[in-house]
């Protein structure tokens, strides 16, 4: 007997333009984002916000991109940094990412480098801080 793992619901009409539907049409289309169910986005919103260090940043881009198909970037901006706002987190476009999803990610990253500052030293430290001294 063959179960399927569950899928994310569909968000409510004109809530949201992830493109759910089109790309559960679309075949051979990769849909591994669509196994991000709410209670596992929870539970990925959480182990972002927990972070212990810049390895485990790291490891979870990989396990992202690997699991779900979402490329995140994490990168100082291009003008000075003096506040966790000045580091740039984006996510790459991706069909079947929820709006929330896609905002709540970045939140959650911003938060535990707030919580945890040498997270972002050391990120700051490994994209060349003192290039221009």
């Amino acid at each position: 007997m063959t179960t399927s793992a569950p899928i994310r619901p569909p968000c409510p009409p004109g809530a949201c333009d992830c493109g759910r539907d089109p790309l559960l049409e679309t075949p051979g289309a990769d849909v591994r984002i669509l196994f991000l169910t709410r209670v596992e986005e929870k539970r990925l919103i959480e182990r972002l916000e927990n972070l212990q260090s810049l390895t485990d940043l790291e490891h979870l881009q990989r396990r992202m991109f690997d699991q779900l198909g979402i490329h995140v970037n994490v990168a100082p901006g291009f003008n000075e940094v003096r506040t966790m706002r000045g580091i740039g987190i984006s996510i790459d476009e991706l069909p079947g990412l929820c709006r929330k999803t896609r905002a709540s990610i970045p939140a959650a990253i911003r938060r535990a480098l707030e919580k945890r500052p040498e997270i972002a030293y050391d990120l700051l430290n490994a994209n060349d801080l003192l290039r221009d001294a």
